[in-house]
């Protein structure tokens, strides 16, 4: 049996892989945050390699406060950057798999053709910034590292855009949703799901060489005006949903006008099926 270490396994993609843990028998999964474990403290992260024989590592933590982190931006850089760093030294040194995390806020948003794998970075802010460089440390230092960008990441865990519409629908009887940034929605049980698929797929293959960046967000493009109608309609709430443009939302960090992702890499490399996000909204709703 393989010993999964998860970072950050109290956020939404932690808490969706612990719910998928048990059809996946195969693998131990060893959950921890920062409670347990401080992945900026060199000595820990050896100590718990070591201690606990790491075969890999999903580094789900991150600094994910997209507008504090214009003003926080030593904090976001230590947990995006140097922690990544860190734990792609450890993996390298422990002959372990790590896989890591990123997000769509790498690109500029400007594009108007899914983003594929090489295309240019361009980062608009301090959050996507730290990413990219966290990107860079992982594969600079670890050329097995797995990256996988995602965006618009939602799940029946923590603090995320569909649970918060759900809150919203029933206390308001109005919403103004922007409705001029496209993207798409990604249920982190799909995500996780691709998660425990490469981690197959490598231990069918050890000697596979899997390396590099991967784009996994599920099928489709909406805005988050539609992304929000959707919510209202399979829920059957009342609140009525007005479009509006993202000017009349000024925030400190600047949001990609355009973030979908081309998937083709990850689907024929590792032959997963990837669900359309309005049938997966769907299946996180009924949960």
């Amino acid at each position: 049996m393989k010993n999964i270490l998860i970072t950050g396994g109290n956020g939404q993609l932690g808490q969706s892989l612990r719910q998928k843990a048990a059809a996946y028998p195969e693998f131990n999964l060893i959950f921890t945050d920062s409670g347990e474990l401080d992945i900026t403290d060199a000595d820990a992260v050896a100590a718990f390699f070591g201690a606990q024989q790491i075969d890999a590592c999903i580094n789900c933590a991150a600094y994910t406060a997209v507008d504090k982190a214009e003003s926080d931006e030593e904090k976001a850089f230590q947990l995006n950057f140097q922690a990544v760093l860190l734990l792609a030294e450890t993996c390298a040194a422990s002959n372990a798999q790590l896989i890591h995390i990123s997000t769509d806020y790498v690109f500029s948003g400007k594009q108007n053709v899914p983003y594929r794998e090489d295309d240019d970075t361009d980062p608009q802010g301090i959050y996507g910034a730290s990413k990219l460089r966290g990107e860079a440390a992982a594969l600079g230092y670890n050329a097995d590292t797995v990256v996988l960008r995602t965006s618009w990441l939602y799940s029946e865990f923590a603090v995320n855009f569909a649970k918060r519409m759900q809150e919203l629908m029933q206390e308001r009887q109005e919403l103004n949703v922007v409705f001029d940034q496209a993207g798409t929605p990604t249920y982190a049980g799909d995500l996780a799901d691709a998660i425990f698929r490469i981690l197959q797929y490598k231990s069918a293959n050890p000697d596979a060489a899997i390396g590099g960046i991967y784009h996994y967000s599920n099928e489709g493009v909406t805005s988050w005006y539609d992304f929000a109608v959707a919510i209202k309609e399979l829920t059957g709430a009342t609140t009525q949903i007005q479009p509006v443009t993202s000017d009349k939302y000024p925030t400190a960090a600047t949001r990609p006008a355009y973030s979908v992702l081309n998937k083709e890499k990850i689907k024929s490399i590792f032959g997963i099926t990837i669900p359309y996000w309005r049938d997966s909204l769907a299946q996180c709703l009924r949960k």
